[in-house]
């Protein structure tokens, strides 16, 4: 499939696949009559960058994780879980975050009747 095929059937936009051609994972994409070709492997990929893109990882992120899980060896997987650790106290700050506002607001709700 062409990237414009990809992008419709599993809408996928064509930046996101823009980009995978630009980090040189798609060892697999063949430049056929100007057009690159995804194969499954190609496609696998694309959806864990879907994947990580949906919750929240910056292009920076997904693409150092991207480069790492190709590597495919016990380092890389140490630093995947790494990476996830990171992504996931960003993420509980957030949440704690937002409970403190709540309990604020809770306050001034409580307050005023």
């Amino acid at each position: 499939m062409n990237k414009q095929e990809v992008s419709k059937k599993y809408s996928i936009p064509i930046d996101v696949l823009s980009e995978y051609e630009k980090w040189n994972l798609c060892d697999s994409v063949k430049l056929v009559m100007g057009d690159w070709q995804y194969d499954d492997e190609d496609l696998d990929r694309l959806s864990m960058i879907m994947t990580l893109h949906d919750i929240g990882f910056d292009n920076d992120t997904i693409k150092e994780y991207m480069k790492t899980l190709v590597k495919e060896d016990k380092k890389a997987n140490a630093l995947l879980l790494t990476i996830i650790q990171k992504q996931r106290n960003l993420k509980l700050k957030k949440i704690h975050l937002l409970e403190k506002q709540i309990e604020k607001l809770d306050y001034l709700r409580n307050k005023i009747k």
